[in-house]
């Protein structure tokens, strides 16, 4: 299987169209395959589970939106017009529900999650022949689905969706969201709810997942028992299920099966030829081999991310090629690494000194982050911007590490919350004289929010932290509470399911 040729194996597959014929017309039957004939083998399966993983790569967008709405990074972008209006509303928090934007993180989450419901419709079809892999391959499209569930309700809130009752507890339905389903969808009253969705599929995935799979033995792209259990790990401690959390995340750190990358090589961390290493928990695997435009933007098999964080008009860089020049770290990002903190350099590109000629983003920063830059040497055909090959490190070992740590701290449990938090400080710095506490920090769960900010700047993940964490008003400009930790539900999208403002996020 290749995750990367799927635009024509399958996309004909996953929207059927079905003709009825009069007798006026001669009836040809469909040289395409349908549902009812398809699932007979486990290259079938394959080739549905390579269409529902492909949506993972049009998260790229929602992944840069999300840092530029928190306090780590400004919209940027072209300093004449200020391009993408609809990049720089939700950067000071204006954005408005038509916000064009927001629609498409919607869609495509949504295409992504229909198609794990494609396949979960039929996945219990006989086959023509058994094959081992069968359940894992059903793991596996258990885990996207929570992930395009989990990501869609902290982007939206309580998100509609299909909904039984299966074995006592509240489950998404195995079956695809068809025309007309969407008048008849169910919205639960709380995000949590659809939070418990997506951690009752990851429990499900983990009893199917082949434990014994080995990083290096697999493809790439497939995903493992660790990385269902780091996510569900993750769902707890949104729910603030903090033992649980524990729990669960105790054991991906106790498999033995990732490690941190060394503080020597961690300049490298986020290059190419350091992707899928021991400390990828999950990675989102990205191409630069498909050309691609922004007509179809969640058709580039590119991390489009990195083209639009790229340093505008760079001129005779080694390393770095250019880009649109969005997403551009601030300055008290920046001052917020200590001086020998190595990670402030593998974090952000400072560009206050270059003389070789750029031009500097709407901001004047002068500042990139450099874990998602356009690098020298990618192919980059069509919109060379929109396809370069860059991995997205959707979980890192050392999030685990840090989300354990939090999980302790949350449950008295001091000892092992410090000792987590300090491997990552040590890697950072390359020696243990920085551990905590430290620098007159004393509070132990505020210095591993703030150790947070600092491993996983420019990844995304900061705005839900501090949306989770009760923080969000303070730290972020323009942040309206009770309203804009989640945004608004596109009208379209309600006016399709005949809801109007009825199911409108509240604020909006």
């Amino acid at each position: 299987m290749n995750i990367f040729n799927i635009k024509t194996t399958y996309l004909f597959i996953l929207f059927i169209a079905i003709t009825a014929c009069s007798d006026s017309f001669v009836d040809v039957p469909s040289k395409n395959p349908s549902a009812d004939n398809f699932f007979n083998t486990e290259e079938d399966f394959g080739d549905i589970l390579i269409g529902a993983y492909d949506l993972l790569q049009a998260t790229s967008l929602a992944n840069m939106v999300t840092e530029i709405a928190s306090d780590n990074t400004l919209a940027g972008g072209d300093p004449e017009t200020s391009d993408q209006p609809i990049i720089q509303a939700i950067d000071i928090m204006g954005h408005e529900p038509s916000n064009a934007q927001l629609r498409d993180v919607w869609r495509w989450m949504y295409a992504g999650l229909n198609r794990t419901n494609y396949f979960l419709e039929f996945k219990d079809n006989p086959v023509d022949t058994e094959f081992d892999k069968r359940n894992d391959l059903i793991g596996q499209v258990y885990f996207l689905r929570a992930y395009f569930t989990f990501t869609l309700s902290n982007w939206y809130g309580a998100i509609p969706l299909k909904i039984e009752k299966r074995d006592g507890v509240n489950r998404i339905i195995d079956e695809r969201i068809k025309f007309g389903d969407e008048k008849s969808l169910d919205k639960p009253e709380k995000q949590d709810s659809v939070f418990a969705l997506a951690e009752r599929d990851l429990k499900e995935a983990i009893t199917l997942l082949d434990p014994t799979k080995v990083k290096g033995q697999i493809p790439t792209y497939e995903v493992t028992t660790g990385a269902a259990q780091a996510l569900l790990g993750k769902i707890h401690l949104f729910r603030k299920n903090f033992q649980a959390a524990a729990d669960v995340l105790d054991n991906v750190i106790n498999s033995g099966k990732y490690s941190l990358v060394p503080h020597a090589e961690l300049d490298s961390l986020f290059e190419h030829n350091w992707e899928n290493n021991s400390e990828a928990v999950f990675e989102i695997q990205y191409t630069d081999v498909e050309g691609a435009d922004f007509g179809c933007l969640q058709c580039s098999e590119g991390n489009v991310m990195v083209g639009f964080s790229g340093v505008r008009d760079i001129k005779d860089h080694p390393q770095f090629d250019t880009g649109y020049g969005f997403n551009t770290p601030t300055q008290e990002t920046y001052d917020a690494f200590e001086a020998d903190d190595k990670r402030r350099n593998m974090s952000i590109l400072d560009m206050r000194n270059y003389t070789k000629g750029f031009t500097p983003s709407a901001g004047e920063t002068k500042l990139y982050n450099r874990k998602y830059l356009p690098r020298k040497g990618d192919i980059g055909l069509g919109d060379h911007n929109l396809t370069n090959s860059n991995n997205y490190r959707a979980i890192r070992y050392s999030d685990v590490l840090l989300m354990a740590a939090e999980a302790h701290a949350e449950i008295s449990n001091t000892t092992k919350a410090a000792d987590y938090l300090n491997q990552v400080r040590a890697r950072a710095f390359g020696n243990n004289n920085h551990d905590y506490p430290y620098n007159g920090e004393t509070d132990l769960l505020e210095a591993i929010h703030k150790e947070r900010r600092l491993e996983l700047v420019g990844e995304g993940h900061r705005f839900f932290d501090l949306v989770r964490t009760g923080k969000a008003a303070e730290k972020i400009e323009g942040f309206t509470p009770s309203k804009n930790e989640v945004f608004p539900i596109p009208p379209i999208e309600l006016e399709l399911m005949g809801q109007g403002e009825n199911w409108q996020n509240p604020g909006y």
